[in-house]
């Protein structure tokens, strides 16, 4: 099974440490965000597309082409949004063919991994505290995801789609749509791929994002825990 890495963006948010260091090669834990996420694949992931732009060469460089066990391939991503920087990998992958797909500058652990996996489509979830400024999801009764929301000023939930997805290659014959703000987001095709499949929603306290510079230390909060968990079991 394959998993796509979206690791194009410059990383703006964590100037100054972006300004050589593209953000999925910063060292958190006293490792990269890349070696985090690729020690938490399951055995079920074989191969990893990482779709690469700002500052790719070093990416490349670090990750070669076989990356902690498992193969990896480069697509070149966009500046329009991770809709088009997602879509740039749709080459490698066959419609019917089941994959996972990750944001390089989330880190998930282990066993949400796996829980996305128990189901043929899933989306990781958490709550939130800002649900107008996230992607939030609408559940149905049987815990499939019935629409999301991007960024709105009436979200229907707390619950934030966070950056981890199993879905299938069918996704990409979905046109993104533009959202209101200007931006082209992969949940705009998420949100067409959610009326025709089932995708679950697995909701989960853990994981956390690298967004700024002082997410880092709540990141390696995170990353000690996970250790420690994966240590005690």
């Amino acid at each position: 099974m394959k998993a796509i890495i979206l690791a194009a963006g410059e990383g703006k948010r964590m100037l100054p440490l972006t300004l050589k260091t593209p953000k999925p090669l910063l060292i958190v834990g006293g490792k990269t965000v890349l070696d985090h996420i690729f020690e938490a694949f399951p055995e079920e992931i074989t191969e990893a597309i990482i779709v690469v732009k700002y500052l790719e060469g070093k990416i490349k460089d670090y990750c070669g082409d076989v990356f902690h066990g498992k193969k990896v391939q480069y697509a070149e991503g966009s500046e329009k949004g991770n809709a088009f920087t997602f879509l740039s990998a749709k080459p490698f992958v066959q419609e019917n063919e089941r994959v996972m797909v990750l944001y390089a500058d989330e880190i998930s652990s282990p066993a949400n991994m796996k829980k996305c996996l128990a189901h043929q489509y899933s989306w990781l979830c958490k709550e939130t505290a800002r649900p107008k400024s996230a992607g939030v999801v609408k559940l149905r009764d049987d815990g499939t995801i019935e629409e999301i929301v991007e960024k709105s000023e009436n979200p229907p939930s707390n619950l934030a789609a966070i950056g981890l997805m199993v879905l299938s290659g069918e996704v990409f014959g979905y046109e993104p749509v533009q959202n209101a703000n200007g931006e082209y987001y992969l949940s705009s095709m998420m949100g067409e791929f959610l009326k025709k499949e089932k995708v679950y929603a697995v909701v989960t306290e853990g994981g956390c994002s690298l967004t700024v510079p002082s997410d880092i230390p709540k990141v390696e909060a995170f990353l000690k825990a996970r250790n420690s968990n994966e240590t005690a079991h």
